[in-house]
């Protein structure tokens, strides 16, 4: 039998934090709960983030796993428009790029559900 899976944005299974320094953007996505920390791991790949960034056009994608912290650090290069002493954008330091990417869908199988933040269902 296959198993029911929900899609729901990843900010439902992950938190997140972003720095920055010159033109590369540290985004941070933390579980919310260990046991989803593998389903992340699995979907939130440098290919998939890459792919929610394709606007801004990242040079490199790389992610660093931390396993025992249940979080994984993404280190995206060419994506604040030069850095903060170069953009024009409203955001030069990129501060919301983590919520650009805690809006990126996943899928949870329903076994999980109860693991979730925010509200019941999927």
């Amino acid at each position: 039998m296959t198993q029911q899976v929900h899609r729901v944005p990843l900010f439902r299974a992950a938190h997140g934090r972003t720095g920055d320094k010159g033109d590369r953007s540290n985004i941070s996505v933390i579980a919310w709960h260990s046991e989803l920390y593998p389903l992340l791991v699995e979907q939130i790949t440098p290919e998939a983030v890459a792919a929610q960034f394709r606007y801004r056009v990242p040079g490199r994608v790389q992610r660093f796993l931390m396993p025992r912290l249940g979080a994984m650090n993404f280190v995206l290069d060419g994506v604040l428009d030069g850095g903060v002493n170069d953009a024009l954008n409203l955001d030069a330091h990129g501060k919301a790029l983590s919520f650009l990417l805690l809006d990126m869908p996943i899928e949870v199988p329903h076994a999980l559900l109860h693991r979730l933040a925010g509200p019941p269902g999927g």
